[in-house]
């Protein structure tokens, strides 16, 4: 596993060590007081292969589905989202806050592009009910409620993007011996101690069509320690992790070697 030093020295490349202190409904909870006030965060992390063969996906310049101007293969799990939550399983949403704004992390867009692609074109915004991209309705959504941790719109997109690379779970699974695969599948239960017993706390998975990995939910103590996600494991006693294949490409890509010289 990489270690946390060198974990570091690829973020203060990434980022010129500059640091800071959809999947679900939308849940409005009543005043800005309550947003402020949520008690952990949930890092979302999809498996772009379930997503892209599962999704309508138009072949847009930004769809990482599609070979395009910023596609590449997939690093393995990419992220979803930064979600701030409650412990009573509901979550705040669309909270007061600036605009979103690309030229605000520009500095992180080359990050963005590898580790939190854009899977879809653009789609309804769930707090405006405009046309929006998918980082416009993360930020829109859920940074907007994080504030209080991770700060501006830099801050919030740069916080997801060190978690991602500090707990690193398709490495984890790689070490595990857990590989994509059309045909294999593997007890949900090893995907889930491998990922306890790395990171010192219970993951969620999430399903899609069964038993195919959707996604993998880490969560995060508002001073960003690994605990343990209140929602339960939606996954049967067997899933599987199908191999990624841009769409439109009459072969699938073989990302892992890709993936595996990410992480060593």
């Amino acid at each position: 596993m990489a270690s946390y030093s060198t974990t570091m020295i690829l973020l203060s490349v990434l980022f010129s060590g500059l640091l800071y202190a959809n999947g679900r409904a939308v849940d409005l909870v009543s005043t800005l007081t309550q947003q402020s006030q949520f008690d952990f965060f949930t890092l979302a992390l999809q498996w772009p292969a379930t997503f892209c063969s599962t999704h309508e996906n138009k072949c847009c310049p930004e769809n990482g589905c599609c070979a395009g101007e910023h596609s590449q293969s997939p690093p393995g799990f990419t992220i979803h989202g930064l979600w701030p939550d409650y412990k009573n399983g509901s979550w705040p949403s669309c909270c007061e806050g600036a605009a979103y704004d690309e030229s605000k992390i520009a500095p992180l867009l080359d990050a963005m592009h590898k580790y939190w692609p854009i899977l879809s074109c653009n789609d309804i915004s769930s707090c405006n009910n405009k046309t929006n991209s998918f980082w416009a309705d993360q930020w829109e959504q859920h940074g907007t409620c994080s504030t209080s941790v991770t700060g501006d719109q830099y801050g919030y997109f740069l916080t997801a993007l060190e978690l991602y690379l500090k707990y690193n779970v398709t490495e984890v699974l790689l070490q595990a011996k857990v590989k994509p695969s059309n045909s294999n599948t593997y007890p949900s239960a090893v995907l889930i101690s491998a990922i306890e017993n790395a990171f010192h706390a219970k993951p969620q998975l999430d399903c899609k069509n069964g038993d195919v990995i959707k996604e993998v939910r880490l969560c995060f103590t508002k001073d960003l320690q690994p605990r343990e996600c209140v929602e339960p494991t939606s996954c049967p006693a067997n899933v599987r992790l199908p191999k990624f294949a841009f769409l439109g490409a009459t072969k699938t890509e073989d990302w892992l070697l890709s993936a595996v010289k990410t992480v060593v």
